[in-house]
């Protein structure tokens, strides 16, 4: 059967033209690959996690303190049942919370990026929030390096167009699921929209990804690994050379239904000003141009956020 593979980064500094290729066959195959070896402390994690398991426990009159209404859910909290994969007639089974980048509020995307909120039931929350947030962002970075190369360019070419950029970190609940037959699912079959997405934590079942031939396979991690995706963003600006694929949270067929689950993905974005024209290294007469028109990063967040009722 196959199998999403697992990569050790700690290699494109030991091995680098060998990791590069195994990592570019891995996303040209899957637009998945699981990342081990990135260095981020356990502990980090873990106590970010456990900051967030907190969070959610509160009840729902002070999460809503949290909820900034006509923010597209941009930052702070995100309610049950708000987003619907596209196309899809049933919510999502989940709540969240986005974490955002700091930058300066004279910055010339302060419109655009919003300050962020932080809950003062959960003291610790800001610090291993925005301590995960930055400790995902440079390891994007890494991998954005990887992928550049793969494809021709420079090593660095994605660093200067993803060092402002809109990204965001969201803990993510699952509530236990307490009936039967429920109509929708935890996650519904969707693609991201953004460069690259960073989840930590993939341990836990029910994560899915749609395979070229059709079937759903599943994904669980082990040890230290990070899952890493292509979003749509990248997808376009390599003319699918790098593929965003379908994926799902799918409910559990066993006791782990009646549990909670948590997982933290990070969505790394490009600056919201970066345009999204398809790369000349990225087109050929086998794979020609599917995209003449171009589009700003934030001009096609917009629209998207609006496909999934954010906005």
């Amino acid at each position: 059967m196959k199998k999403v593979p697992t990569l050790d980064i700690r290699r494109y500094d030991t091995d680098r033209d060998a990791f590069v290729a195994e990592l570019g066959a891995a996303y040209r195959e899957f637009g998945f690959c699981c990342i081990s070896g990135h260095g981020i402390p356990k502990e980090h994690i873990d106590g970010a996690y456990d900051a967030f398991v907190r969070f959610f426990a509160l009840p729902t009159d002070t999460k809503m303190k949290y909820h900034v209404p006509g923010g597209g859910g941009a930052r702070g909290y995100t309610p049950f049942k708000v987003e619907t994969a596209k196309d899809s007639e049933h919510p999502d089974l989940k709540e969240f919370w986005h974490i955002g980048r700091e930058i300066p509020r004279d910055s010339k995307f302060a419109d655009v990026m919003a300050p962020n909120v932080w809950p003062a039931e959960v003291p610790d929350f800001r610090e291993f929030g925005y301590g995960l947030y930055e400790a995902l962002d440079q390891l994007g970075t890494r991998v954005l390096r990887a992928l550049a190369l793969h494809i021709g360019e420079p090593e660095h070419f994605f660093d200067d167009k993803t060092d402002v950029g809109n990204s965001i970190l969201r803990p993510i609940h699952y509530p236990p699921l307490t009936q039967e037959n429920i109509p929708n699912v935890r996650a519904g079959a969707h693609e991201d929209i953004n460069f690259i997405t960073l989840l930590v934590g993939a341990s836990a079942e029910g994560l899915e990804v749609l395979t070229r031939e059709g079937d759903w396979l599943p994904i669980t991690t082990e040890g230290d690994a990070i899952v890493v995706n292509i979003g749509d963003m990248l997808q376009r600006l390599t003319n699918h050379v790098y593929p965003s694929t379908t994926h799902r949270v799918t409910n559990p067929q066993n006791d782990n239904a009646r549990k909670p689950r948590y997982s933290v993905p990070f969505f790394l974005h490009p600056n919201p000003d970066v345009v999204l024209d398809v790369l000349p290294s990225c087109v050929s007469a086998e794979n020609p141009s599917r995209y003449p028109e171009a589009i700003t990063a934030h001009e096609y967040l917009l629209q998207r956020l609006r496909e999934i009722k954010l906005i």
